[in-house]
């Protein structure tokens, strides 16, 4: 038995296929053509399709407006038989994951009423969410109660598996029957038919498991394949079964199989076999009566093509397909086979067997109408590779598809509890054709999706767009709805006319030729006005534009007379460099005269109630509406116009985000309906498109990132290390991403006096016990560590007035020496990426070694690998922890020795890459060690491996050179895919047509499967955060962070903390920053049984052993769109905390919850909302473009734009919606005493972006205070394997003088030109964003600065010949500092400037 019962417990793992899909369908093609008109009279003459199908609209008389989830109704399922007579009456309560079965289980019902003589059938069914809602979920409680059996199906979301379990367990033993089919374990142990049950579920081997093995071996079948061959083979288990046994297992696997099967017929034969054999009142009525013989399931095979249209159900092979469509359907249909483009598309099979197929109907129609061929195709399990496989390739070998549509909105292989991406991926790049993955709506209603801000439904989007998109699915496009009272899907009539268009265009870019193909490159300007066209993160645009002109020339595509150097290009679109976006100096490509405009944009209109009518003063002439840019042949470089805010700086203070200028909206009509792009490039991180007002994911009609792409091919260059907004341009403005590698981070080293105080540090080295001459250098180091500003970052550095060395003894001359060491050890070791990178330049060597020195101080435990800087210490008796913590308390002793580390494990890893350099400083090609002769005969004669040589020579002779080994040979893996070059193949690829293989984006010292980049960048699993090891190292980072916090404030705990996550960030740490504000609230994530994280639970105080801080989260918009299950998680868990009855001295989550529930005369519970962003569809605080574009009043302002755009809750009460709950983040924050923020990449630090300091409340907080007091300013820095948390204004100087201030740095940066002016300022602007926002700049750094730029006569002409109008806007940025009290200068200084601003003017003007 404990065999058969694993087998059954195996086979239900087959079953996804029952209720994970829905639909759309429109008979509305936009270009009339002969094929459209045919295909539409061949399905409305078709039996396959009734008139009333074709004209259902999409209604929901049930749903509520509010933008709330599942307001449907589960009394629309409910089936009471009308005359049952003296008939004993069956109750059924069912509960399945989406609607398709309703229909088939109310007909089943209907049809035994009506003609059963042994029973009657009271039928009600539930949807899984609709169980959130207290009224339907007491309902259901009371209908389990006196229910004879339940059935579930697909119960996979946890906190509802656990609602559903809570019911039914208490009720198993009094219910006649539980019928569970694939679900998650602890639903499938609910199982109980006769004798047969799940209880040990998945714990016994048994000749099941032999039996797939074999399977697996003879036919490489996947495991659901090999299950649905096991179903067929089930007689042959059973009969070794006890007969009794064997009768129960038979009705559970024969219940399975009608389940499968899906039609009235089928459910009608479930119910009527688990009725007379299980339900205590039908057996007692049957006695001496004959039992109803079941018909046999009727089952479609497992996998087939489908046509809604053709004379068989189902074809088996391709050819056999072929043969109807192709000469029989095409004609009919005014398809020319011969020259149409075919689409493949793949269907769930229980929509074919409930015939819930209508918006699978529609798609196709519109396909065909388009005079595409199409092959439907579907699999009885959630494995679509088979059927892939199978059906989509020729006799040849060849693929005879040119795109593929997925309608299930599945990962290809798997469902929503298992998937093998790497599979998936494997048989898509085969295939390699476009591959799009649209998603039914299954939580929710039509109206509920179109009323909500969000749009789909979170739990939806992690499991069908999320994950497909790790397969290298692109555009979730929402193509159907389900309609309220019938639970049938119903086509989204507009959405799948993008759909078949959209499909189509990526069709023509597999079969046009190359020289006949437009495409549209899009750069960015940003902010505008300044100098700042060809805008990109650490990406040299116009460069890399010569690179993809050069390639496109190379492949066959007509570049017209394109020049061949950066500078003219530049020069052609620009028309002088100079430009200001503003002027007519940018080259105009086109004039859009307004009734050509009105005419050729549909929702022009609607941009009026922001913009008033066309043309508006953005991107106009006063007349027409222009399009900046040049046309080369059939390539076409376009500037994308700003978002607007300068035009008026007070839509920054709005809530909500404003539409697209009329500007914007021209060039995107432009690009798809004038020049008529088969493609548009977007062409770096980022631009403003996937940023437009809109739903956050699942666009509709009125979303502007929809209306503007509309039906136009997107391909994103957007940079490796931003997975969260490249998938925010994945998602919302339907663009496939080719990810392209940030400059190569490097040691930031020293300059002027800190390049001198370490030169002081090494001669005090050798000199220490002279006391001559030792107390003498260390006067000069402190005299010297004063002149370079360190005072306020080394605790206790001595006065200059008063201290003389020679009057302390040698162990206090060590430690105010090791103090200074530890400091500037700390600049000079700062990874810095220098310059910019230019697309299709791989790494030099010197640069990979820069990267894999960082990628081997890492210790990666999960893959058994120490990191370089461990096994060296460990060779001299020391744990490198040890060794940072001693570095960081400026022990002499520790940061030598740390400092000797660092340059061991940097000529160890030169070592290694030394081998494969070619003789112009290039890694060509990896020579693998051990491949090599030398190598070989080394190791016979007891040679050393090369790096622990190097090692070795540098000072650690004991070094163990077999623990060496695993990480050499994984950066021997990394080095070939640093020096890797995919990024143009990967752009020509999207561009001709093909699917790029997919890969996760982030930091690549943190996770090298970055790399190679050029692939299409994904985000994670939301699910998968936080990671065990994630919430180990926040445990470790709170736990630090408060005892410094408490040590600060003698021994008392902060009571609140605010912080901000970002969407980045924690895909780079898998949650690091999620788990620590967990941590603080004293909570923890916890895995379901599928190893989802989707619950929390409250840490005992005695475990806890301190008190609960409160805590106040201001996540980013991209956060909010990426991660709102989490932002469930950290609700659920904080009211968890506020509702737990503890002391308030314990607790102060609860403690300020109940003084602001009385504040607001609302419940603890509402009180206690703690998560905040912006609306949905909105992005930032605007602080940061306030500042940038210098249209802010002061400071009050920007605080009120912060607190107007940020106080958003999201309540895990009401999932469908960010409330504005201004108020509520205002009396949140009052409490605060601490703001906190998370620094995790050296590539992107607190003034490269401005996103940082536009998210920080330091200053908000102060002003909201009761008593004025500024909290402190927190900054955790995981960059290094050396994690500490310092000051915001330890931060802030640490990164000026790294970067600004910085000779390598500045001077990298000018190497590029152009864009190394503009990057300087940038850097500039934002330092001052952190004096307005935190007032966390010392004096020294402007001052600094203006030295470095401005008093240096031949840096300032640099500067002025490069880029004017960046060297304009840096004057104006140290004028302002200094007019807003951020700067105290000279009054020489500031008339120097003021000169110099004229002089630029000047300049600009021609004057």
């Amino acid at each position: 038995m404990a065999s058969f019962k694993l087998a059954a417990a195996a086979l239900l793992t087959v079953g996804f296929s029952t209720a994970w899909q829905t639909t759309r369908t429109s008979f509305a093609p936009r270009t009339i053509q002969q094929s459209a008109i045919q295909t539409n009279a061949l399905y409305r003459n078709s039996n396959a399709v009734s008139r009333s199908t074709l004209n259902m609209v999409v209604s929901d008389p049930t749903a509520q407006k509010g933008g709330m989830f599942t307001a449907s109704n589960a009394e629309n399922r409910r089936i009471v038989p009308e005359n049952p007579g003296d008939r004993p009456t069956m109750k059924i309560v069912y509960v399945v994951l989406e609607s398709q079965y309703q229909s088939s289980m109310t007909a089943a019902a209907k049809r035994i009423n009506a003609g059963s003589d042994n029973m009657a059938v009271e039928c009600v069914g539930y949807l899984l969410e609709e169980l959130r809602n207290e009224e339907a979920f007491e309902s259901f409680k009371k209908d389990v109660a006196d229910a004879n059996v339940f059935i579930g199906s697909l119960i996979f979301v946890q906190e509802l598996a656990e609602k559903v379990t809570e019911v039914v367990e208490p009720l198993r033993d009094q219910l006649d029957a539980v019928l569970v089919f694939p679900s998650m374990p602890e639903v499938m142990r609910l199982n109980k038919v006769g004798s047969f049950t799940m209880k040990n579920l998945g714990q016994s081997k048994s000749v099941v498991a032999d039996f797939m093995k074999k399977k697996k071996q003879d036919d490489g079948s996947s495991f659901e394949e090999g299950m649905l061959k096991l179903l067929r083979t089930l007689p042959k288990v059973l009969k070794f079964l006890p007969s009794d046994k064997a009768a129960d297992a038979r009705t559970f696997m024969m219940s399975f199989q009608y389940w499968l099967g899906g039609s009235p017929e089928n459910l009608e034969s479930l119910l009527l076999m688990v009725g007379q054999d299980y339900v205590g009142p039908v057996k007692e009525s049957m006695q001496g009566k004959e039992k109803v013989v079941m018909e046999e399931p009727v089952l479609l095979p497992d996998k087939a093509i489908w046509h809604p249209v053709a004379p068989d159900i189902v074809f088996e092979n391709n050819e056999s397909y072929f043969n109807w469509y192709n000469t029989e359907h095409c004609p009919d249909a005014g398809i020319d086979p011969k020259t149409a483009p075919t689409i493949g598309i793949i269907l769930q099979k229980s929509h074919i067997n409930t015939k819930d197929d209508t918006h699978y109907v529609s798609l196709i129609s519109e396909l065909e109408s388009r005079g595409a061929r199409v092959v439907p195709i579907y699999s009885g399990g959630l494995d679509f590779s088979g059927p892939v496989e199978e059906y989509y390739y020729g006799a040849n070998g060849k693929s005879i598809v040119d795109t593929v549509i997925n309608l299930t909105g599945f990962a290809l292989v798997g469902g929503p509890a298992s998937q093998d991406h790497k599979k998936a991926a494997k048989v898509l790049k085969k295939l390699n054709v476009p591959y799009m993955c649209a998603v039914p709506l299954v939580f929710q209603s039509f109206e509920e999706w179109q009323s909500s801000e969000l749009g789909l439904h979170p739990i939806q989007v992690a499991l069908q767009v999320s994950l497909p998109e790790i397969d290298g699915a692109i555009e979730p496009i929402i193509y159907a709805g389900r309609e309220g009272a019938t639970g049938r899907s119903v086509p989204l009539a507009d959405r799948v006319n993008l759909l078949a268009d959209r499909a189509m265009k990526w069709s023509n870019l597999r079969v046009k030729e190359n020289k006949e193909k437009k495409i549209a490159v899009t750069i960015f300007s940003f902010p505008p006005d300044k100098g700042n066209v060809g805008t990109a993160a650490y990406l040299d645009v116009f460069d890399s534009i010569k690179a993809v002109l050069k390639q496109l020339k190379k492949e066959g595509y007509d570049v017209g007379d394109a020049p061949d150097s950066k500078e003219a290009i530049m020069e052609s679109v620009l028309n002088d460099p100079e430009a200001r976006i503003n002027s007519p100096e940018l080259n105009v490509a086109y004039r859009m005269n307004t009734e050509e405009y009105y005419e050729l944009t549909p929702y022009a209109k609607d941009l009026e109630e922001n913009w008033g009518p066309a043309p508006g003063n953005l991107n106009s002439d006063g007349q027409n509406l222009v399009v900046y840019g040049k046309q080369f042949g059939n390539i076409f470089i376009g500037v994308q116009p700003s978002f607007g805010y300068e035009g008026d700086p007070m839509r920054l203070l709005f809530a909500k985000s404003a539409s697209p200028h009329h500007g914007f909206a021209a060039y995107y009509t432009y690009l798809e309906k004038i020049f008529e792009a088969d493609a548009v490039l977007h062409f770096g991180t980022h631009g403003s498109l996937e940023f437009m007002p809109g739903k956050q994911v699942g666009m509709s009609g009125q979303c502007y990132p929809d209306r503007l792409i509309n039906s136009l091919p997107s391909a994103y260059l957007y940079a490796a290390n931003n997975p969260s907004e490249a998938t925010i341009a994945k998602r919302r403005s339907y663009s496939a991403t080719v990810s392209y590698l940030t400059p190569p981070a490097e040691n930031a080293g020293l300059y002027k006096g800190l390049k001198e105080l370490k030169e002081l540090i090494s001669s005090y080295q050798g000199l220490r016990e002279n006391e001559a001459r030792g107390p003498a250098i260390v006067n000069s180091i402190v005299s010297t560590a004063w002149t370079c500003n360190l005072d306020k970052d080394i605790e206790d550095l001595p006065s200059l007035d008063t201290f003389d060395a020679k009057t302390e003894t040698v162990e206090r001359r060590d430690d105010i020496t090791g103090k200074v060491y530890a400091q500037i050890m700390q600049i000079e070791s700062r990874l810095l990426p220098c310059g910019l990178h230019t697309v299709g330049v791989p790494p030099t060597a010197e640069e990979a070694i820069a990267t894999l020195v960082n990628i081997a101080q890492l210790d990666r435990p999960e893959d058994g690998i120490e990191g370089i800087p461990r096994v060296i210490a460990a060779s001299v008796g020391r744990d490198i922890n040890e060794v940072y913590r001693g570095n960081n308390q400026g022990i002499l002793t520790d940061v030598e020795l740390n400092e000797k580390v660092v340059q061991a494990s940097r000529a160890a890893v030169r070592a290694l890459v030394d081998q494969s350099t070619d003789s112009n400083g290039r890694v060509k090609e990896v020579k693998n060690f051990f491949d090599e002769a030398g190598g070989f005969f080394g190791g016979l004669i007891g040679a050393k491996k090369p790096w622990t040589q190097a090692i070795i020579d540098a000072g650690f002779p004991d070094v163990n050179e077999e623990r060496l080994a695993p990480v050499f040979g994984y950066i021997e893996f990394c080095l070939k895919q640093v020096v890797a070059n995919n990024e143009l193949p990967g752009i020509m690829e999207l561009l001709n047509g093909q699917f790029l293989m997919p890969a996760p984006g982030g930091d690549p010292i943190r996770n090298p499967d970055v790399l190679p980049t050029g692939r299409n960048m994904h985000a994670l699993d939301p699910s998968s955060i936080p990671t065990q090891a994630a919430v180990e190292v926040a445990e470790d980072v709170v736990r630090k962070l408060i005892e410094k916090l408490a040590d600060e404030n003698d021994g008392k705990y902060p009571e609140s903390i605010a912080f901000t996550l970002w969407g980045t960030d924690n895909i780079k740490t898998y949650g690091e920053s999620l788990a620590q504000v967990l941590a603080l609230v004293g909570v923890r994530p916890v895995s379901d049984s599928l190893g989802r994280v989707n619950k929390v639970e409250l840490i005992p105080l005695e475990t806890l052993g301190r008190p609960r801080i409160d805590v106040v989260v201001s996540c980013s918009g991209v956060f909010r769109d990426l991660f709102i299950n989490q932002m469930n998680l950290m609700d659920r868990g904080i009211k968890m905390a506020a509702e737990a009855d503890e002391p308030l001295d314990q607790n102060f989550v609860r403690a300020h919850a109940i003084e602001q529930a009385e504040e607001l005369s609302v419940s603890i519970r509402e009180a206690a909302c703690r998560v905040f962003s912006n609306s949905a569809g909105s992005y930032s605080a605007n602080v940061g473009l306030a500042i940038e574009n210098g249209g802010w009043e002061d400071e009050s302002q920007l605080q009120e734009q912060f607190l107007t755009r940020k106080g958003f809750a999201f309540n895990a009460d009401k999932p469908g919606m960010m409330e504005q709950q201004a108020d509520l983040f205002k009396s949140a924050l009052k409490t605060v005493d601490v703001t906190f923020q998370n620094l995790d990449s050296s590539e992107i630090s607190i003034t490269d972006v401005s996103h940082y300091y536009d998210s920080d409340p330091t200053k908000v907080v102060q002003g909201l205070r009761d008593d004025k007091k500024k909290p402190m300013s927190l900054m955790a820095d995981t960059t290094t394997a050396n994690a500490q948390v310092r000051t915001l204004g330890e931060t802030v100087r640490l990164d000026a003088r790294t970067k600004l201030l910085n000779p390598k740095f500045y001077e990298g940066m000018l190497s590029t030109g152009y864009e190394g002016v503009r990057e300087i300022q940038k850097r500039l602007r934002n330092t001052m964003g952190w004096s307005a926002t935190a007032g966390e700049v010392d004096n020294f750094v402007f001052e600094d600065a203006n030295s470095v730029f401005i008093d240096d006569p031949e840096m300032q002409q640099r500067l002025l010949d490069t880029n004017p109008n960046a060297f304009r806007d840096m004057v104006t940025t140290f004028l302002e500092a200094n007019g807003r009290g951020y700067w105290e200068t000279s009054e020489e200084n500031i008339e120097r400037l003021q000169e110099l601003y004229a002089e630029v003017e000047d300049r600009i003007e021609g004057v």
